[in-house]
């Protein structure tokens, strides 16, 4: 209930996780806990839980089985334990009920709630001795049966339109791309706060830049201190200043010269300070806060983010909870994954209204690994009412959010919600119904009242003539993807910032398909499979047959035979084509003369085993198209386009604050082995430079790169360019097929790949091959790559890291499988 306070000094919090119990009864059977009959049968459970995760960890359930609708039965939570010691400044805390809650202490009800994104704090005066605590959380189909007016427009992914009248997350309720698996129960945790005679809240506070200069300014309410004052400390050095207090109020600013700033990852140093504030002998513990200004450029239809005044190309994910079932996850788990986006070239991560919003860890790990947040407010689709009651309790909801959010370094934008405009246009809502109240004028003065230095937006598709225009404002840009536009629409488009973006049925590795029901027994088109693949509701396709249009488009293969007579060599296929599709389209996006600064891919993780939305799959484990992203999203990259009569162009990319002095090589082969051309380019990037070269000025005669102008047979099939640094280190390579990508298989590559080791954990692999070799898999168990899918270059060479992630002390044993090989090869020691 404090937003960003972490401890305080006498503060005594008793988390209730364990000896709790769970049961389910029909809808209003049971009115109160003193109608609880003998005939219940009660189910061990922890907080925090979910009906659902509940039933799972007694074996009762399984996203496997038979789909239960959690919504349509009343769940109860029950547990009794002892307080000793009575107190004035007792309050039971429960942070967050999922949905519609009733609560009772000792027989007596304290508390109803209809809202899962509000915590709630009931004081306790005077109280000791056993407690007897009874949640209840109703059947939500029940309540949504009630007789409302009808929505405006409505929002097909929804099953049940009313839900806009209740404030829960659309997870579990959206078949199609959401397990069935409705979060229901104290999703948060429930505990007991006894405070000191000192205590903090309503704290706000903010930072800004003034030149060199850091400023933080604090206000907050006090109880029990006459004298008070912040402190930040970074690498033992401390700055302090005094507060003043006034009628229970502490205020005041803190400054600090030629301060570091906070940079996301690729363009810098997240650098963070601790902040405390100390009030006489007591101390409360504030986390972390750091220094970055952010601006928001929206002249003439753009959407441009700078940090710190430096234009950043934000290129990311939408988030997801990492388990679906429980969202509920452990810090260290959750620090994992956003470290895993960060190692993937990620610098921006949103978390959509579509989902629920997360735990500190996330924006703890966000702000200390430099990401920064995109971040929707609750609301996603639907027509929203605008009636006082349900206003009231999202003003309580955005209070609540942004103390949380304020003064975080990472937190870039603010949105309104999710696709409101969007899918009211599309809906054929009128005009004036697209911009409501809610999300242009209430969500707005609050995000400036708590956040006043973060851009806010009013939905995540805005600007132009319409919401969904990609070349104004920002848009959900599905071109390339579910409209199967080619992939030059990524350009024709003129995408100024796509908050979603590039959905496919990514297919994971075999480890998880083994995670599903079936296994690896299933075929693409078994119902098994199709249950996990993403889907519109009442469309005719789903997002494998997206994938498998620009299977065709990429390999001119057709999807359905080859599946049908070689279903292995169509899941190789399927895995790297989604990666070339990025890649390809993030270099067009990224070029200098691109208009787009942004895009967000959907998803990053996916919700359960299967060909998901994510470019990570459901056990964490990166996809194919991770590690084409990591190469393409590097914050020092080379990347080659077709720029067809022009010739191929290079494009030098250096995001970083240091001065780039490297070289690029263009290589020029026919038949994947003879070289036919070779130039190399020495220069100098600027900090933040984005370079664009014309190949054709590198070479002496004319040459015709891109076979635009067709005088006979290509001369050269393929096109390398290979950057390295002054010292001949590799940095980033970039390859293009003149002629399309190669889709057989060959014998002849002559692939070798030779391990030598480090220490202990890590042995370095070099990969060499004579030949083009097309998306090299390296398969060892008990090790994980810093690489893979890679291209290797004809003649030339990759080396990858491998680190053990079991014990023990065996050297890596496994193999490589190019994607254009008929025959894997081994592993061999140095």
């Amino acid at each position: 209930m404090n937003g960003r306070v972490r401890s305080i000094s006498g503060q005594q919090i008793t988390h209730l996780t364990a000896e709790w119990e769970m049961t389910l009864t029909p809808p209003f059977a049971v009115s109160a806990p003193e109608a609880f009959g003998d005939n219940l049968s009660w189910i061990p459970a922890t907080v925090p839980s979910t009906a659902a995760s509940v039933l799972r960890e007694a074996s009762l359930w399984s996203l496997d089985g038979a789909p239960r609708l959690f919504d349509a039965e009343d769940v109860w939570y029950h547990t009794k334990f002892t307080i000793g010691t009575s107190s004035e400044n007792l309050f039971l805390c429960c942070a967050g009920l999922a949905t519609i809650a009733e609560v009772w202490l000792n027989g007596e009800h304290i508390l109803s709630s209809q809202n899962m994104f509000v915590a709630h704090e009931i004081p306790l005066q005077n109280f000791s001795g056993e407690v007897d605590l009874t949640i209840c959380f109703r059947a939500l189909d029940e309540h949504l049966k009630q007789r409302r007016p009808r929505p405006r427009w409505r929002a097909p992914m929804i099953e049940n339109q009313q839900l806009r009248w209740v404030r829960s997350t659309f997870l579990g309720r959206t078949p199609g791309w959401s397990p069935p698996a409705a979060p229901v129960g104290p999703w948060r945790s429930v505990y007991f706060e006894k405070r000191g005679t000192f205590h903090i809240d309503d704290v706000k506070w903010k930072t800004r830049l003034e030149g060199e200069i850091g400023l933080i300014e604090i206000g907050a309410h006090i109880v029990g201190a006459d004298n008070a004052k912040i402190l930040l400390e970074r690498k033992g050095k401390t700055w302090q200043a005094p507060l003043t207090i006034e009628n229970g109020r502490v205020m005041g600013i803190l400054r600090i010269e030629n301060v570091e700033k906070w940079w996301p990852h690729t363009h810098g140093e997240p650098v963070l300070y601790a902040a405390r504030l100390c009030a006489d002998n007591y101390e409360a513990d504030l986390g972390h806060i750091g220094f970055r200004s952010v601006e928001l450029n929206t002249e003439n239809g753009d959407f441009a983010l700078s940090i710190n005044g430096t234009p950043i190309f934000c290129r990311g994910a939408c988030w997801t909870p990492l388990d679906i079932v429980s969202l509920h996850s452990a810090p260290e788990t959750i620090e994992n994954a956003v470290v895993q986006a960060r190692d993937a070239g990620l610098n921006m991560l949103r978390v959509s209204g579509t989902m629920t919003d997360e735990s500190d860890a996330f924006y703890d790990a966000c702000d200390k690994h430099g990401l920064l947040i995109w971040h929707d407010f609750l609301f996603a689709n639907l027509d929203y009412p605008d009636e006082e009651n349900f206003n009231e309790s999202v003003r309580t909801e955005a209070r609540q959010l942004l103390a949380r959010l304020a003064a975080r370094p990472a937190l870039a934008v603010l949105c309104g919600n999710s696709e409101v405009e969007q899918q009211a246009a599309m809906w054929g809502a009128a005009r004036d119904l697209w911009q409501p109240r809610l999300f242009h004028k209430i969500l707005p003065e609050l995000a400036r009242e708590f956040c006043p230095d973060v851009p806010y937006w009013p939905s995540s598709a805005h600007g132009g003539a319409f919401p969904h225009q990609a070349n104004c404002g920002t848009t959900s840009y599905y071109g390339v993807g579910a409209y199967l536009r080619p992939l030059d629409d990524a350009r024709r488009a003129e995408v100024r910032f796509a908050t979603e973006c590039l959905a496919f049925a990514n297919v994971p590795d075999e480890s998880n398909l083994k995670a599903m029901p079936g296994g690896l027994a299933n075929r693409a088109h078994h119902p098994h499979w199709k249950t996990r693949v993403p889907r519109d509701l009442g469309a005719g396709w789903d997002f494998d047959d997206v994938r498998d249009h620009y299977l065709k488009e990429i390999f001119g293969l057709d999807a359905v035979q080859l599946r049908s007579t070689d279903h292995a060599r169509y899941l190789e296929l399927s895995r790297v084509v989604t990666g070339e599709v990025m890649a390809a389209t993030f270099g067009e996006w990224r070029r200098a003369a691109s208009p787009a600064n942004g895009a967000l891919i959907l998803f990053l993780r996916d919700l359960w085993p299967g060909a998901g939305w994510g470019i990570v799959d459901s056990q964490g484990h990166a996809k194919a198209v991770w590690h084409y992203l990591r190469r393409a999203l590097a914050p020092l990259a080379v990347s080659i386009s077709d720029e067809g009569q022009s010739g191929l162009h290079l494009h030098l990319i250096n995001e970083r604050a240091e001065e780039f002095t490297g070289n690029v090589a263009i290589e020029f082969y026919r038949d994947g082995k003879i070289p036919v051309g070779m130039e190399r380019y020495g220069f100098i990037l600027a900090p933040r430079e984005n370079l664009e070269l014309n190949a054709g000025e590198l070479f002496s005669h004319f040459i015709d790169s891109s076979y635009a102008y067709r005088f006979g047979p290509p001369s050269h099939d393929l096109v390398v360019a290979t950057l390295h640094d002054s010292d001949g280190e590799f940095r980033s390579q970039s390859l293009l097929f003149t002629i399309g990508l190669p889709s057989v298989q060959k014998r002849d590559l002559d692939l070798r790949a030779r391990a030598r080791t480090v220490d202990e954990k890590t042995w370095i692999l070099r990969v060499t091959s004579n030949g083009f070799a097309q998306s090299v898999f390296v398969d060892v168990a008990g090790f994980e790559t810093s690489d893979n899918y890679f291209h290797v270059a004809p003649g030339g060479e990759r080396e990858i890291v491998l680190r053990r992630t079991t014990s023990g002390e065996n050297a890596p044993s496994g193999t490589l499988q190019a994607l254009n090989s008929e025959n894997a090869t081994t592993i061999v020691l140095a």
